[in-house]
């Protein structure tokens, strides 16, 4: 920007506001609605919720409202409204292609998911995709991203040089190699330059280099998500090195297995083998781990539905795996251990809805996970993950107007979540019937 580029500011221009877009002021009232609030309660019938531009002003029982003067009013004669939906493990930009992640981040938004984690990529692209999301240039949830520190001899991975196209993989500060020599407090600062929210904690890393990093990026402000493993790094060492967010439930086998794969790209020779001594093992075996991630109040981003639809494993693996996360879930729910709900996958584009629902469905038929539980991680528990509780992830005045609007009892049935009728994000409305007429038209004219 050269000197003539410059704008005065007036001094009584009000400051600006964390919570973009929709104008200030404009007021919008949905009433009677049936309301989940996203902290697993029970369901609140004859409910209005108001917003005043992208947050929550009220939350008050139908009969009581007083509807302010010139807002608008939606009727939307007892159908569910529940906090916006949030997908904790994407991976948008790897490789990066712009058309298609606005693509899928328009289905994404219009399916209901005002949120996402974004698990490592070129976050170059991300920075771009983010703000316009944020400021509503493009439909698309809000997007929290991680980046992504491992040992060097991970980079050789083709994935690290899709995602740093024009630069060195391991030499950038979104997708950086480390070990003890490395200078953490200045890694962890270029990280953060690049709008990160968060460190990734990826692979090639003992014990010993992964808790230095959490304190690290902990100090600076940054929250810190891993695999459930890193290798040689396991499962137990990494919740004690006090990381966040561990991802990929299955991995949580290797704490019994007694096998220390010496790098990332060794583990998956051995599943089968973990997977057996983990069955083999007595149920509450894994107690002790999952009760030291509840009292450090580690989220577990379990990736369940992943693994059934693109199988991780050997020949020999695959059959043991559902049972594997079965069980590994269900010991987690017992020891109060906090699920969210991340997918590391994306449906094929011609699917109306996002692969979270996927992952929800997953969750409920083949893990035993009650619905009610499974709003809760997709919504206020995603929401603890990215650390931004404060302000999304419930229905409740003072939180982001981040909500979706569907016509049926998602606790009767999770599938009900895929009849959306409007998701909100920020107080702007996006109405399904829009998004179906525009695909319907798209593959009208793709026909022609």
């Amino acid at each position: 920007m050269t000197d003539n580029d410059a704008r005065p500011v007036a001094g009584n221009d009000p400051a600006p506001t964390p919570f973009a877009p929709a104008a200030p002021g404009e007021t919008t009232v949905y009433r009677d609605v049936s309301l989940i609030d996203g902290t697993g309660g029970p369901v609140r019938r004859g409910m209005a919720v108001v917003t005043g531009g992208p947050v929550i002003e009220a939350v008050v029982p139908d009969a009581e409202l007083s509807v302010p003067s010139g807002a608008e009013v939606v009727d939307l004669a007892g159908a569910y409204l529940l906090p916006g939906l949030i997908d904790t493990h994407q991976h948008l930009s790897t490789p990066p292609n712009r058309a298609q992640a606005e693509e899928t981040m328009r289905r994404q938004l219009y399916g209901g998911v005002t949120a996402i984690r974004e698990m490592a990529g070129d976050l170059r692209q991300m920075a771009d995709l983010g703000r316009a999301a944020l400021l509503g240039e493009i439909a698309g949830p809000d997007i929290c991203s991680a980046a992504l520190m491992a040992g060097p001899s991970f980079f050789d991975d083709p994935r690290t040089w899709q995602v740093s196209q024009g630069a060195t993989p391991g030499a950038v500060p979104w997708m950086r190699a480390i070990d003890d020599k490395t200078d953490l407090p200045l890694a962890v600062a270029m990280a953060r330059g690049t709008g990160a929210q968060a460190i990734k904690v990826y692979a090639d890393l003992d014990a010993a280099l992964v808790a230095r990093v959490t304190a690290e990026a902990h100090r600076q402000g940054l929250r810190v998500w891993a695999h459930a493993s890193v290798f040689p790094a396991l499962p137990g060492e990494v919740v004690a090195a006090g990381v966040d967010v561990l991802s990929h439930a299955h991995m949580l086998a290797y704490h019994l297995s007694g096998l220390r794969p010496p790098a990332y790209r060794g583990q998956r020779a051995h599943l089968a083998e973990v997977y057996q001594r983990f069955l083999d093992a007595p149920p509450g075996a894994v107690d002790g781990l999952f009760d030291d991630m509840r009292r450090r109040g580690t989220i577990l981003d379990a990736t369940a539905s992943v693994v059934a639809r693109i199988p991780l494993s050997p020949p020999g693996a695959d059959g043991l795996a559902e049972e594997v996360l079965r069980r590994l879930i269900d010991r987690a729910r017992r020891a109060g251990v906090a699920l969210c709900t991340g997918t590391d996958y994306e449906t094929p584009p011609g699917d109306p809805y996002p692969s979270l629902h996927d992952e929800l469905h997953y969750l409920v038929h083949a893990m035993g996970v009650p619905p009610r539980e499974v709003v809760r991680a997709a919504t206020l528990t995603g929401a603890a993950a990215m650390g931004q509780e404060a302000t999304t992830g419930s229905v409740h005045p003072g939180k982001l107007a981040n909500f979706v609007i569907v016509a049926d009892d998602p606790y009767e049935d999770i599938g009900h979540l895929r009849r959306v009728l409007t998701t909100v994000k920020r107080g702007r409305r996006h109405d399904r019937a829009d998004y179906d007429r525009r695909t319907a038209a798209n593959t009208e004219e793709q026909a022609r």
